[in-house]
């Protein structure tokens, strides 16, 4: 079990996907993505979503991410956020999205 307070601490915000372009060095089919999070910047992700998503469906899209997490290296790629989704019966991620438009960089709590 974690503390509120620990739950506190994750920052998890909605942030609307701004570019999207293949992954070719990633281990898994994967998207890199440009996120636009308002006054929080635009933050660079990977996403291993190519099963249900095209490129195309996704610029536009809202979708909530953690953004407090630090950078990782992903091959030659550099992720500044962890863009959420839930796994379904086939183990591909659905993403986390708002059901109805936010402002980005909206807090989740």
């Amino acid at each position: 079990m974690i503390s509120w307070e620990d739950f506190k601490k994750i920052d998890i915000r909605s942030g609307t996907i701004l570019e999207v372009s293949d992954f070719p060095g990633a281990r898994k089919p994967s998207f890199r993505l440009q996120i636009d999070f308002g006054e929080w910047g635009i933050k660079r992700s990977s996403a291993q979503v190519t099963a249900l998503y095209s490129k195309e469906s996704l610029i536009g899209k809202q979708v909530i991410a953690v953004v407090n997490f630090p950078v990782k290296q992903i091959a030659n790629f550099f992720s500044e956020c962890l863009v959420l989704g839930v796994y379904n019966e086939d183990n591909h991620v659905v993403l986390l999205h708002p059901s109805l438009p936010v402002k980005n960089g909206s807090k989740i709590g």
